[in-house]
């Protein structure tokens, strides 16, 4: 079924509702567009919308509806989501049943169509795809994804007969004393017979103070008309809570990262403090790798295998070979190949490469430069738009300058190279293969190859 094409040929579509505004998350961000393990929420669920293989996925945008289509747009291109994506505009937020009423035209390409929110990031493609194999199986006009909680204050009741077929959902805010009482709820994720859906949807009646329809009263009219509904009961009731404040959002969070933790755990990555140690839906870690508490790894960040990373240590979209060591350091958009050493207090700044088996010590920086194969930049060094070839030693508190005020300028630093402590390089510079500079040197012009360069003032002592 899960492959656009039904058993009988019929086709399946996807409808995310994405427009609302959530007024609650105090944002001029659209809600849907909060990160959750380092991605908009939205992206959560286009993932799993994708994943079904439906012949086409509709999302009904609203508020902020050139932000959402052009996060929406990232994400397809980012690669991952190969279904086609249409957008459909809700004009007024006018509820749930209001934005499935302007995807009609988008639903009728189709005979079954899974209906999820935005702002579900929770949920998994396991539940999903239990729900709309559950809905193809018992052959009715509606099921919907439940779930049993202890505390069910503040979602929809499953009204249920004494036989066990659904009745109805009704909200927590007109619920009776008995529903209540009642603790399976609405996930707020369906799968519809396209042909029930339109039909009572054009039906639906607005309620409350701002005249909104609810997709929830669809399924007393689905019955009414003689149709059957039915539920799936989610195995892990976490997964349909949904995020309308930023307390709920850091609670979205907790559990996204959880369970991208025992992801790696289970793979072979030892996690030293789970609870100290965030890591984001990209992330990947070789077996046998290491990470130390209050260690965040953001983006599309990567670690080889035989690896120790941390303690308090920040990644974001880096690449790390196997068997290095990073320790208390901050490093973004950078490579650290096969057997270096980072740290402790460095920061390795975007378009740098460091390694292999190079170092790279405690307050030095380096920001856009190459730092070659054995070399080392222990300590108190600014290295910045330089390359430094192979076997290089740089002393303490080098400092290559590289900005005249105007332009960023690059230096050159051969192999085998000798950088004494505290030593100026002012680019454009190119300091020769085996050559020597004297500590205390500011070096304005090229040093060729094998020669050593001292450039200060002679001393005078005076009494």
């Amino acid at each position: 079924m899960m492959n656009g094409q039904r058993k009988n040929g019929s086709s399946l579509g996807v409808l995310i509702l994405a427009a609302g505004q959530g007024t609650r998350m105090e944002s001029s961000l659209p809600k849907v567009l909060h990160k959750v393990g380092g991605k908009p929420m939205i992206f959560h669920t286009l993932r799993i919308a994708n994943a079904l293989k439906p012949a086409g996925i509709g999302i009904v945008v609203g508020h902020g509806v050139d932000k959402v289509k052009e996060a929406v747009a990232e994400l397809i291109a980012d690669g991952g989501i190969s279904r086609p994506v249409q957008f459909i505009l809700q004009r007024e937020m006018l509820g749930s049943g209001n934005a499935v009423l302007e995807a009609v035209s988008f639903l009728k390409k189709f005979k079954t169509a899974v209906v999820l929110c935005g702002d579900t990031p929770l949920l998994t493609y396991e539940s999903i795809y239990g729900l709309a194999l559950s809905h193809e199986n018992q052959k009715g006009q509606a099921t919907l994804l439940t779930a049993k909680l202890s505390n069910p204050k503040g979602y929809g009741r499953v009204v249920r007969s004494p036989m066990g077929e659904v009745l109805r959902i009704v909200e927590d805010s007109v619920a009776s004393p008995k529903e209540l009482a009642i603790t399976e709820v609405n996930s707020g994720a369906y799968a519809f017979e396209v042909e029930a859906l339109l039909s009572g949807i054009k039906e639906l009646s607005p309620k409350g103070p701002k005249r909104e329809q609810f997709l929830t009263d669809i399924m007393e009219l689905v019955r009414a008309k003689g149709g059957k509904i039915n539920a799936y009961v989610s195995p892990n009731p976490e997964e349909i809570l949904g995020v309308n404040s930023r307390v709920q959002l850091a609670n979205a969070e907790r559990v996204i990262n959880r369970r991208m933790l025992e992801r790696l755990m289970n793979a072979g990555v030892t996690i030293c403090d789970p609870a100290s140690t965030w890591v984001d839906a990209d992330v990947e870690i070789g077996q046998d790798t290491i990470v130390e508490p209050f260690t965040i790894l953001r983006g599309k960040t990567t670690i080889g295998k035989l690896c120790r990373v941390g303690p308090f240590s920040y990644f974001e979209n880096v690449q790390i070979g196997n068997e290095c060591v990073v320790s208390l350091s901050h490093l973004i958009s950078c490579r650290i190949l096969d057997k270096s050493v980072i740290g402790p207090y460095s920061n390795i700044r975007p378009d740098s490469v460091i390694g292999p088996r190079a170092k790279v010590g405690n307050f030095s920086e380096i920001k856009a430069s190459r730092i070659g194969f054995g070399s080392k930049v222990p300590h108190l060094s600014y290295i910045g738009d330089t390359d430094v070839m192979e076997d290089v030693n740089i002393g303490a508190g080098t400092i290559t300058c590289n900005y005249d005020g105007k332009v960023k300028h690059k230096t050159v630093i051969g192999a085998k190279a000798f950088i004494g402590s505290n030593v100026n390089l002012v680019a454009p510079v190119k300091v020769g293969r085996g050559a020597k500079i004297g500590a205390g040197s500011t070096i304005t012009e090229d040093v060729p190859d094998a020669t050593l360069a001292i450039a200060r003032a002679r001393q005078v002592n005076k009494t």
